[in-house]
């Protein structure tokens, strides 16, 4: 087993990405620390994924809140002695224009998506340093690399995040710590559903015609980490988007702007396909 002796930790573990992950890294021989700001929904997802209280440790933790990070942090360390692997993966959506957007929910956003994962990297690197290494998976999003209309502010945590963990891994290679930035495309999760949803509701609707499962970007967040990888981008198809708006951003954005539908239109489309 590829991940035998290692413990991991894992933010927005109850659903979606995270629960992929963990279920994935369970079955490689890691001990696990799940949390998210729902108790009872952890719980579930360990349920699911057919783990123990042995090697799992479930927990509530609102990441942008630096004293609950802390005390999961040390609840780890308690039960486990040790954290090797931390996967930043909690954070949310938000769906509106510029124009009508809630600043106060595009602060929200930034607490978790941004500045939650800056309070866990600081919780995560002392202890890392003092056993002599590390691994800190950061879940961004394609969204860090193309700008998309109507999730601008979403867009904007993530193009920081991108740049937090290219930054950090600098920092930390000397220490043995290094920093994987995973930057999913769309996928089947319940990510838009669950998104805040302002005024002004747009998406992408072509998106819902080249999503895959969590598990996707879950074996290949485990490749990049056995790797030590600076950046995974899942499925690896989204490199030729990505690489195509780097040189001819004006079609990339025209593709956009003619594939937006309203948002409850795009989810139920999303839903039809689901159930075929």
């Amino acid at each position: 087993m590829k991940l035998q002796g290692k413990v991991a930790l894992i933010t927005g573990a109850s659903m979606g990405i995270g629960e992929a992950i963990a279920k994935l890294f369970l079955e490689e021989g890691a001990k696990l620390v799940l949390c998210a700001r729902d108790l009872g929904r952890v719980e579930a997802a360990a349920q699911r994924i057919g783990s123990t209280a042995e090697n799992t440790l479930c927990l509530a933790c609102d990441v942008s809140r630096r004293e609950q990070v802390q005390a999961l942090a040390q609840a780890a360390m308690n039960k486990f002695g040790r954290i090797d692997i931390w996967v930043n993966n909690a954070g949310f959506g938000l769906n509106d224009s510029i124009e009508k957007m809630d600043l106060d929910q595009l602060r929200l956003m930034f607490d978790t998506n941004y500045f939650g994962v800056m309070e866990c990297m600081q919780a995560a690197i002392p202890v890392m340093r003092q056993q002599g290494g590390g691994d800190i998976v950061n879940i961004s999003s394609v969204a860090g690399h193309i700008c998309v209309a109507y999730m601008s502010g979403y867009g904007a945590t993530k193009h920081a995040l991108n740049a937090l963990g290219k930054a950090a891994r600098m920092e930390l290679s000397r220490y043995n710590v290094n920093v994987l930035t995973v930057c999913p495309g769309y996928i089947t999760t319940g990510f838009a559903k669950n998104m805040l949803k302002g005024s002004n509701q747009q998406r992408v609707g072509a998106s819902v015609n080249y999503g895959v499962g969590p598990e996707v970007v879950a074996r290949d967040t485990l490749n990049g980490l056995l790797k030590r990888k600076r950046q995974v981008v899942t499925p690896a198809r989204y490199w030729l988007f990505i690489k195509l708006h780097e040189n001819a951003p004006g079609l990339v954005e025209w593709a956009i702007r003619r594939n937006m539908k309203p948002t409850s239109q795009v989810l139920a489309e999303a839903a039809a396909k689901k159930s075929r």
